[in-house]
């Protein structure tokens, strides 16, 4: 989400909102599609694409289809914000991952026009920081025109915009230059410990900031080729030497982004609404100071239950660690979350866990719906 700390940060209310399962101290979990063919059936309007231009000259002023994103993270009493790619005329939205992870509420305002919108989650691919979103009763909107990523070469000019700090309003608009091409990053989820390796990234030095996640990063004709990816205060990247800027390359993006608006899910994609397990979970890890041993040395150590979840009705209290779902181990919090995202709400799954004597149960819980992962 790209938190704000002038918004109120999103601090860690436990860790990730796994509401299905709250990896490391709170995680929610994402659930099942909510796509509709709106447009009277067949496949889903690709972004428009222009022919690949490397002529040096600066962008127009004008820079349609970029979106402010506003996040309430009801469950954890804080706010955040980043930004968004219109996609089509019709709403959809590209976005980062970390901008609407934990979000109870999310809007989306088309600085074009000053337009904002409820937005409802299509689908998101945590793994590589990739989300799609739409503004619900959107139409007739100006998208961005997305270029050949394939194209860019070191030393190019480029253009990122965004909602940096999060103040809504007119994006801002920092400039730089392509400094590296295929760069590796290890982006760390202080909610929930969790570290993601993204690759392939494009690197500039156009100093890009919290807010601007889920951006455009622009060629001098204009054109998106690439969707910044910014640190936030849950959401940090491991780089050495002197800042940079990342940016994921606009084709790999939209072919995410295509497969969630065709509605196929896979192991790293998760399709639609989130469940929500309810638990908030840590790494078993060592006994606390004067305090027993876990239950068990590997899995998913219950830390606390949400209230009123499915969790806490099928009878699992603090101290059990989780250790497996429907008869997968469970060898960690992550495990736990990426086992659950498989799911929708609605599912029932069988939780493996042992209690506080080391005695093993097997309960059945319907998943809730969560905010998404």
């Amino acid at each position: 989400m790209n938190e704000i700390p002038e918004r109120r940060g999103s601090g860690c209310f436990g860790c990730l909102a796994i509401l299905a399962v709250l990896v490391a101290v709170i995680a929610f979990l994402a659930g099942r599609p909510l796509l509709e063919d709106r447009s009277g059936g067949g496949p889903p309007a690709a972004p428009p694409v222009a022919s690949p231009s490397r002529t040096v000259t600066e962008p127009s002023g004008r820079r349609p289809g970029v979106v402010n994103i506003d996040t309430e993270q009801g469950l954890r009493s804080t706010r955040a914000a980043g930004t968004g790619i219109l996609m089509d005329s019709s709403g959809v939205v590209l976005t980062n991952n970390h901008v609407i992870q934990g979000a109870t509420a999310i809007r989306g305002t088309v600085t074009d026009n000053g337009r904002a919108f409820t937005a409802e989650v299509l689908g998101y691919d945590k793994s590589g920081d990739i989300a799609v979103i739409r503004l619900r009763g959107a139409a007739r909107l100006r998208p961005a025109v997305f270029g050949d990523s394939r194209t860019v070469l070191p030393g190019d000019p480029v253009t990122a915009v965004g909602n940096a700090g999060g103040k809504g309003g007119a994006p801002t608009v920092v400039t730089g230059k392509v400094t590296a091409l295929d760069r590796q990053i290890t982006a760390t989820d202080q909610n929930d410990g969790s570290t993601e390796r993204l690759t392939a990234m494009i690197e500039t030095d156009a100093p890009i900031r919290p807010g601007d996640s889920g951006g455009p990063l622009l060629n001098t004709a204009g054109q998106v080729i690439g969707m910044n990816t910014a640190a936030s205060v849950s959401f940090r990247v491991q780089q050495e030497g002197n800042p940079r800027g990342y940016a994921i390359p606009s084709d790999r993006a939209l072919a995410v982004a295509r497969q969630i608006q065709r509605g196929e899910g896979s192991a790293t994609v998760h399709i639609g609404r989130t469940p929500m397990l309810g638990v908030q979970v840590r790494s078993p890890g060592a006994a606390e100071p004067g305090g027993p041993p876990p239950p068990a040395t590997s899995g998913a150590l219950i830390a606390d239950l949400i209230p009123g979840t499915p969790a806490e009705a099928a009878g699992l209290r603090p101290g059990a660690v989780i250790v497996a779902l429907n008869d997968r181990p469970v060898d960690s919090p992550a495990t736990l979350t990426d086992l659950l995202l498989l799911h929708h709400p609605g599912d029932i799954v069988r939780v493996g866990w042992v209690d506080t004597d080391g005695r093993r149960y097997t309960t059945p819980v319907r998943l809730a719906e969560g905010p998404p992962q």
